[in-house]
C-alpha cells in the first residue's frame, strides 16, 4: 500500500478540504491518505473551532485514512517550525509524498524557490536579520529577503506573499531534507483569508468561521460543508459554543493579570518590552478584540501576537521549548479499515513509538499536548451544558 500525506487544521472541514483529499490520492496515486492535524490550539495563535475529536470525525467521514495529531511545539509555531514538525510526522509514519494547496498548483516554481534560496542561504538570513533589527514584522522580514535573492533568478518562482504559498514552501524545503515527495494541487474557488461565500459551495475556513461566530446559524454554512461536518457541527452546537479567544477572555485575562512582566518573558516569543503593553491592556479591556487591538502595532502582525497569547495561556515557555528539537512519537487520533491495514504494513519501519493511550506514555512533549488540550477544555466549559475535563485520556482513536 502507497500512503501520501497532508497537512491540516480543518477549522472546520468544509468541501476544499474535501476536494483536497481527494486530488491528493489521485495525483500521489496512494491507496491512503494520512493527514497530520493541529490539536487544540492552532499555527495562527487561536484555539480551534471544536476540539481535536470532531475534527478527526469530520475527516474520516470524508476519505482520510489515518489522522495523526501534530505536536502543540509544532502546530503554534512559525511556518518553517510548523512545517519541518508536520513533514517529519508525514514520513516516520510511511508517507511517500505530500501534497498541499497553493495558488498556482505547480511544483515547479516551489523547487526553483527552494534551490535559489538554498544557494544564497547565508545571504539571505542576513537580510532577515537586517530587516528584523529596522522593525519589520517576521513575515515582511522574509519578503524583503526573498526579493533580495530573487535578483539571483533564472527561472520561475513562486509569490511567497501568499500565505499558502508561504506554508508550501516550507513544505518543499522540508521534504527536500527527507525522502518524501512534494506535490501540490492548485485552490479552488476560494482563498485562504478570504470572509465571503462568493462561490455556490466553496468558502474558506475563515468565512466558514466568520459565519459561525456572527450569526450561529449552521444553515448559513450548510451549503459549504460535506453532510458529516454539518452534523458534528450540529452535535457539537446543542451542548457548547463555537470556540474564539473571546469565549476564553476572562480565563486569558486573568492569567496575563497574575503575572508579572519578567514573568511574562518566559513565554515563547515574548520580547521586546510586549509584555508591559499586555499587562496595561489586560487591566483596561471588557473584550479579546478590544485587548488586541491595544495591543496590536506595525511591529506586531495580528498572529504573532495570537501566538505569545497561545502561549502564555498555556505556560510554554522557552526553557521547555528550547528541550523539542523533533517530534517524538506518533499520536493516532483516528483511523479507517484502510488505514489499519497500512499501519499494520508499515509497523515494524515506523522508528517513533505508535500512541494509541497517552496514558502509557510519560513524554514531555505528549504530556504538554494533554496539557494544552486541558485548558482548551477548561475554557470551552464557559459555554458547555455538560462540563468535561481529562478527554485525552478517555477517548481512544475514532475508528471507521
Amino acid at each position: 500500500m502507497r500512503a501520501t500525506g497532508i497537512v491540516v487544521e480543518y477549522n472546520p472541514f468544509h468541501n476544499g478540504h474535501l476536494y483536497h483529499v481527494a486530488q491528493a490520492k489521485k495525483i500521489a496515486q496512494a491507496d491512503v491518505c494520512v493527514a497530520v492535524m493541529s490539536g487544540s490550539f492552532l499555527q495562527r495563535g487561536e484555539p480551534a473551532v471544536v476540539d481535536k475529536w470532531t475534527r478527526t470525525k469530520m475527516a474520516l467521514h470524508a476519505g482520510v485514512d489515518i489522522v495523526i495529531e501534530l505536536p502543540y511545539a509544532y502546530s503554534t509555531a512559525q511556518a518553517r517550525q510548523f512545517a519541518s514538525g508536520s513533514i517529519s510526522l508525514l514520513h516516520a509514519i510511511g508517507c511517500e509524498s505530500v501534497v498541499f494547496g497553493s495558488e498556482n498548483g505547480d511544483i515547479a516554481p516551489f523547487s526553483h524557490t527552494h534551490h535559489l534560496i538554498s544557494s544564497h542561504r547565508t545571504e539571505y538570513e542576513a537580510k532577515i536579520h537586517e530587516a528584523m533589527q529596522l522593525g519589520l514584522s517576521y513575515p515582511k522580514a522574509l519578503q524583503h529577503a526573498y526579493q533580495h535573492v530573487l535578483t539571483y533568478a533564472t527561472e520561475a518562482t513562486v509569490d511567497l506573499a501568499q500565505p499558502n504559498n508561504i506554508l508550501g514552501y516550507h513544505y518543499v524545503e522540508a521534504a527536500h531534507e527527507l525522502t518524501i515527495r512534494p506535490l501540490t494541487i492548485p485552490r479552488i474557488a476560494a482563498h485562504y483569508h478570504d470572509e465571503n461565500m462568493a462561490h455556490d459551495t466553496i468558502a474558506s475556513a475563515t468565512a466558514i468561521r466568520k459565519a459561525l461566530f456572527d450569526t450561529k446559524n449552521l444553515r448559513d454554512i450548510e451549503a459549504f460543508v460535506p453532510a458529516p461536518t454539518y452534523e458534528a457541527l450540529t452535535d457539537w452546537q446543542t451542548h457548547s459554543d463555537f470556540i474564539q479567544w473571546q469565549t476564553f477572555w476572562p480565563l486569558l485575562q486573568h492569567t496575563i493579570l497574575q503575572k508579572t512582566p519578567q514573568q511574562l518573558t518566559q513565554y515563547v516569543d515574548v520580547s521586546e518590552g510586549i509584555e508591559f503593553a499586555f499587562i496595561k491592556a489586560a487591566k483596561t479591556s471588557t473584550s479579546f478584540a478590544e485587548f488586541m487591538q491595544k495591543v496590536k502595532s506595525k511591529r506586531y502582525t495580528w498572529t504573532r501576537l495570537q501566538r505569545m497569547i497561545t502561549h502564555i495561556f498555556t505556560g510554554y515557555t522557552k526553557e521547555l521549548n528550547a528541550t523539542f528539537t523533533a517530534p517524538r512519537y506518533i499520536r493516532l487520533l483516528g483511523i479507517t479499515k484502510n488505514g489499519q491495514a497500512f499501519i499494520s504494513q508499515q509497523k515494524k519501519s515506523i522508528p517513533l513509538p505508535l500512541i494509541s493511550r497517552v496514558a502509557s506514555s510519560d513524554d514531555a512533549m505528549l504530556q504538554f499536548d494533554l496539557q494544552a488540550a486541558n485548558l482548551y477544555d477548561v475554557g470551552a466549559n464557559m459555554t458547555r451544558s455538560a462540563p468535561r475535563l481529562n478527554v485525552d485520556y478517555r477517548t481512544p482513536p475514532l475508528r471507521l
